[in-house]
């Protein structure tokens, strides 16, 4: 039989809150309108000027504008739903968890598809000009 939507059920009751623990964080960007935020996705090892935002943006979310954190592992739930750090209670002392980190390569290449390149400027240097570039420098040379 069916039960009258006014009768208590069990479930879930609110919003739960992602709180995320033991993540080690790698890397505390700028904001995008700074030099150094446009220049965030440049390490010591991979010297390309390149922004932290892969050609396209990130798949499901877009481009980002603002401070970002870039944490080790990965983070349940929706995209843009916030997400709380907390610190550790107990500090850890493993060799793992003391390590400076020191990164080498962030992939800015497409997340759709099969993205190869990092910069569109790479994309535009061994792909060539575009057809409507060439047609446009074919009418300016004819004025």
């Amino acid at each position: 039989a069916r039960v009258s939507y006014t009768v208590a059920r069990a479930g879930q009751k609110g919003f739960h809150h992602r709180v995320e623990y033991n993540k080690k964080v790698f890397m505390v960007g700028k904001d995008r309108s700074t030099q150094e935020g446009k220049l965030a996705g440049k390490t010591d090892f991979d010297i390309t000027e390149k922004g932290i935002n892969p050609m396209g943006g990130f798949s499901h979310y877009g481009i980002i504008k603002n401070e970002f954190l870039m944490i080790q592992g990965t983070c349940l739930g929706v995209r843009r739903r916030t997400l709380t750090l907390r610190k550790n209670l107990v500090k850890k002392t493993t060799r793992v968890a003391r390590e400076k980190i020191k990164l080498k390569f962030i992939d800015t290449s497409s997340k759709q598809g099969k993205g190869r390149f990092q910069t569109s400027a790479e994309r535009r240097s061994f792909m060539g000009p575009l057809k409507k570039e060439l047609v446009k420098k074919r009418e300016e040379d004819l004025k």
